[in-house]
């Protein structure tokens, strides 16, 4: 039997490779990868850490109606304000504190859930604070003071939820298999990470959820009504806190030198504030910044040199990045007089800034979390600079310009500037936690996270206190905003030169391969 030869030419029919098909396909492929990574990566065991972070995003419920309520019933000034955020960044930056008790301590037998529920109670009442202050049914002090205490209350309930979420993401992700045997390195990093992005993701869908609707609320109802539905989020936390399984107590002996020099710490920062110090909030920055790296070297001393180094160069980095001052509440306040903006737009704006946010967090976390991270700061850096050019046309008055000819007003601008600053610095934090959660010993995890989160909230001070002083400079007040441009100006210089040098300077350091056994 003979074979007939195959005849191999090509049929006049037959399809030819087409390069941009095949771009669209990989293409394709990529965006439903990306689409489907945290769909594929999520487990019902990451259900406790991920409700404290949506809770955490849904405070912002009550974020239009407080902005609006501020600035006609309280007398704090933009700089005054930024002064109050200084001592509200605070407790972020003592962190370590909380993580050494939730580690150390337990409370009832719990080391996790016992913390949420504390956190919880801190939140709501600080809710039902604001609420009788803004409803005029609690009068023991005035109405600054009385937000100032709730506003307290309110950061330290998060910061204590945070620690306790931060640990549980290292703790959901299993280092062994159901028949007992390890799981690998690189399978046990890859989900640690997806946990990292999935809790960013949590505190987007949070944010997505209530940005239109705070904007509804704020102008439906009144102020306290809106601070009353705002007991939804301790509520969220809650329901984390009872999902949580129950796992053996550790019994590790307390840190005396990270408990014992946060809580010094901390009654340092408390008497400066109560003793209306001069230049109270610069002197705590500085003495922050001595004990927490003095800290972060003691916490770290057992690590390998060369993962020490390139965690120490690349939180240098984001800190430069985070450290930048910001405009401060002149800028919305110039906003509502000038540019008629109210609480159902700024709704709009905060559900457009959110859904970016959301869409950047799902398609893209992935990517970052294997990206260098410098390349991904700088291209951040990049775009902060080219995206701060509405808040500029709107500042200097441009839009009657862009009205007369281009058919774009205060608002269809403002909508740009919303779309385009939508938040994603975030996800500039996800190398760094990747990182930590990878190194964190495994009786050290809150304090691993605590200490890190405390020195980037350091550079969140550290912008507060910049922010604070540039207002003292460029005077802005209700009705008054001619300084605002000026100010504007030289906060967006200084947010793009200031990242970048950093980069620059360090990027090799991160960089750098590990160096290979001999």
């Amino acid at each position: 039997m003979t074979s007939t030869p195959t005849d191999i030419t090509p049929s006049p029919n037959s399809a030819t490779p087409n390069p941009a098909a095949h771009w669209l396909d990989k293409l394709k492929g990529e965006a439903t990868a990306a689409i489907m990574a945290p769909v594929r990566g999520f487990k019902r065991e990451y259900l406790p850490p991920l409700m404290v972070y949506l809770a955490y995003g849904v405070l912002g419920i009550t974020a239009v109606a407080d902005q609006f309520w501020v600035k006609k019933a309280l007398s704090l000034s933009p700089a005054e304000l930024a002064g109050l955020s200084v001592w509200l960044t605070l407790p972020w930056a003592i962190k370590m504190v909380f993580g050494e008790l939730v580690d150390a301590v337990p409370i009832f037998g719990s080391q996790r859930r016992a913390y949420i529920v504390i956190g919880a109670c801190l939140i709501a009442t600080s809710l039902v604070l604001l609420a009788g202050v803004s409803g005029g049914w609690l009068t023991f002090a005035k109405p600054d003071r009385i937000y100032k205490i709730a506003a307290i209350m309110t950061v330290i309930g998060v910061v204590l939820q945070d620690v306790v979420a931060d640990a549980m993401t290292t703790e959901v992700v299993p280092r062994e298999n159901p028949d007992g045997t390890p799981r690998t390195s690189t399978e046990v990093d890859a989900d640690l990470a997806m946990v990292q992005i999935l809790g960013r993701l949590a505190l987007s869908i949070g944010m997505f959820s209530i940005a239109g609707l705070a904007g509804y609320l704020a102008s439906a109802l009144p102020t306290s009504t809106v601070y009353l539905l705002g007991l939804i989020v301790p509520a969220l936390s809650l329901t984390g806190a009872f999902l949580i399984k129950s796992q053996p107590v550790s019994h590790r002996a307390v840190d005396k030198r990270v408990l014992g020099g946060g809580l010094a710490f901390g009654l340092f920062v408390v008497t400066l504030g109560l003793l209306d110090f001069p230049h109270a909030q610069e002197i705590t920055f500085v003495v922050s910044m001595a004990v927490i790296v003095t800290m972060l070297v003691h916490v770290t001393a057992a690590m390998e040199p060369s993962n020490r180094l390139k965690i120490m160069y690349a939180a240098l980095i984001i800190f430069a990045f985070r450290a930048t001052p910001n405009v401060g509440d002149g800028y919305r306040w110039f906003a509502i007089d000038k540019l008629g903006y109210d609480e159902a737009f700024y709704g709009v704006l905060g559900q457009i800034g959110t859904t970016l946010a959301l869409i950047a967090s799902w398609f893209f976390s992935a990517y970052i979390a294997r990206t260098r991270m410098t390349s991904v700061l700088l291209w951040l850096t990049i775009a902060g600079l080219i995206l701060a050019l509405p808040g500029l046309i709107l500042v200097y008055e441009g839009h009657h310009w862009t009205t007369r000819v281009l058919g774009l007003d205060a608002r269809d601008i403002g909508i740009i500037d919303s779309a385009a600053s939508s938040p994603l610095a975030s996800l500039s934090m996800i190398p760094l936690l990747t990182l930590i959660a990878i190194h964190a010993p495994k009786d050290q995890r809150a304090v691993w996270f605590a200490l890190m989160s405390s020195f980037m909230n350091l550079a969140l001070v550290a912008g507060e206190v910049g922010t604070k002083l540039l207002n003292q400079v460029y005077v802005i007040e209700r009705g008054n905003y001619a300084a605002l441009p000026s100010l504007t100006v030289l906060v967006t210089i200084i947010g793009f030169l200031v990242p970048l040098i950093a980069i620059l300077m360090w990027r090799s350091r991160v960089d750098a391969p590990k160096p290979s056994a001999a």
